[in-house]
Formats: structure tokens, sequence, C-alpha cells
């Protein structure tokens, strides 16, 4: 496995704003790492938060004005050559729930939605078709690092 974080002065800050479940922190602020500094970034802070479902949908509310809980919200506050600074949200509810729908481990699914956070971070966009089979190649690169297989199959 590729090691990541030894030529950066990239920083990232994970909170579990919940009670239910135990995360892997190490997992999550490897995930971010290999995302942002493959995309060139050097410098910079991420946060991520892990939270519940209720927290989630305010906070979709409160900046996207979509009345739901998500997976996960991501938010550029700075982003300039090398260096980013951005906040990650995700649901460990919506993690849970979804893992069960699915078939496999929730804290695969939870380090996918940061997978695809960190990924928003840093210009990648779902907005259309082409663009979401990019996104899921790029997640289906960065979960095979971890020795797992994307849910989703990649469109021929």
């Amino acid at each position: 496995m590729e090691h990541y974080g030894a030529n950066t002065m990239l920083s990232v800050l994970i909170t579990n704003e919940q009670s239910n479940y135990e995360i892997a922190a190490d997992r999550i602020e490897q995930a971010v790492k290999q995302v942002v500094e493959e995309a060139g970034i050097v410098t910079g802070d991420v946060s991520v938060a892990v939270v519940d479902d209720r927290t989630i949908h305010e906070l979709n509310i409160q900046y996207l004005n979509h009345d739901y809980p998500t997976d996960v919200l991501s938010f550029v506050l700075e982003y300039a050559e090398e260096h980013l600074e951005g906040e990650i949200v995700v649901s460990v509810d919506m993690a849970v729930d979804l893992a069960k729908d699915y078939g496999w481990d929730w804290q695969n699914e939870l380090l996918l939605y940061v997978i695809h956070g960190s990924l928003h971070l840093v210009g990648y966009d779902d907005k259309n078709p082409e663009a979401k089979v990019g996104m899921q190649e790029a997640e289906r690169r960065h979960l095979k690092r971890f020795g797992i297989k994307h849910r989703i199959e990649p469109v021929e």
C-alpha cells in the first residue's frame, strides 16, 4: 500500500459527533490524504465530521435547501494550486442503513462517503452521467487501495 502524508503539510481533523458507532479514524484520514494528495495538494486542512442523520439533515437544509438527510456534504473553503481548506460531513446512520441494502460492511460505505466527499473537494463532479462515471472510477481506484471492491459495477 502506498504511504500518504510523508511529503505534505496536510492536516486532517476527524471529529466523531455521534455515539452509536465506533469509527476507523485512521482509515478516514488515509482516504482523505490519498485523494487530496493525488490531486497535487501539498498543504492545507481538511476536517471530517462523522454525524447522525438528524445533523446532516439540518446541514442539508441550511446549506443546500434540501429537506432530507444525505450521505455526504463537502465544502471547499479555499482552493489555490497546491493548497486546500475544506470540510466533509458524513452520515454514519445513512452508511449503516444503506450498507444493509447493498450487503456490505457499513465501514466500507462510510469510507466511500469520505472518498466521495474528498473527490468533490478536489474538483470532481457527479452532476451529469459522464462526470458520474469518472467519479465512480476514481472512487473505485481509491477503495481498491484499501482492498475494497466498489459496490457499483463499472459502466462499460
